[in-house]
């Protein structure tokens, strides 16, 4: 779509973004469901209704690793919406990344449930149920590597969408404010794929029985992102 500065004028706004693909398309309605699909394989039971009260006491205890589960899905979801609506673009490339992003997640979403629900019994002192039982440090370790290079490679593909955005900036007009905000996303998706990047390697290369240490890299991305928004907002 060419687009001129009558024609943005007319877009909607949020954020100080100017909302180019704020119409639903093909490949947002399949990302869409692939996004849906995701969730609800994270479903709490997916065996029977609950039987008794016991059973359905049960059943409940399972919602803090649905909760967390799938709000990092959601996370995801929510961040290809903005980059969609920011955007617009349906270029090959972005649209190949888009797929990517659908395929890992669908992928995804096993290591997820896994190491949420083992985290979730393991700091609730077991009373919260779990479905994958880890008997070792290396089959933790071997979790961590699963669950890290899952989060590299969206990591990397949502890094992908916004350069490709920065390079088509032309195309897009985008305006002083625009402009600010890309490369400070662009910043966020390097750190947080500089970060799952070690994390993989620390779990793949030291020995199994400290490899599992590469997960608590993970948290360097969330102490970061604050920082870069404060750099980019001055």
């Amino acid at each position: 779509m060419t687009y001129t500065e009558e024609s943005l004028a007319q877009l909607p706004v949020k954020n100080g973004f100017r909302l180019r693909g704020e119409a639903m398309t093909r490949i947002e309605v399949f990302s869409d469901a692939a996004f849906a699909f995701a969730i609800t394989m994270l479903v709490i039971s997916l065996d029977a209704i609950p039987r008794d009260y016991v059973e359905f006491v049960e059943a409940m205890k399972g919602i803090p690793t649905f909760i967390l589960s799938a709000s990092m899905i959601m996370g995801y979801w929510l961040a290809h919406r903005n980059w969609s609506q920011q955007y617009g673009l349906e270029d090959p490339i972005s649209m190949l990344r888009t797929l990517s992003i659908v395929v890992i997640i669908l992928i995804f979403v096993y290591p997820l449930k896994l190491i949420i629900s083992f985290a979730c019994y393991f700091f609730s002192a077991e009373y919260l149920p779990t479905e994958f039982s880890i008997t070792s440090l290396t089959e933790m370790t071997g979790l961590i590597l699963a669950f890290s290079v899952a989060g590299f490679l969206l990591a990397v593909a949502f890094l992908g969408l916004h350069i490709q955005a920065m390079r088509q900036r032309d195309i897009l007009k985008l305006n002083s404010t625009e402009t600010i905000i890309t490369p400070k996303m662009i910043a966020i998706w390097s750190v947080t794929s500089a970060a799952t990047l070690i994390s993989v390697l620390l779990a793949w290369l030291l020995n199994p029985e400290i490899g599992y240490i590469g997960g608590y890299v993970l948290i360097i991305s969330w102490i970061a992102i604050p920082f870069i928004k404060r750099r980019y907002a001055s």
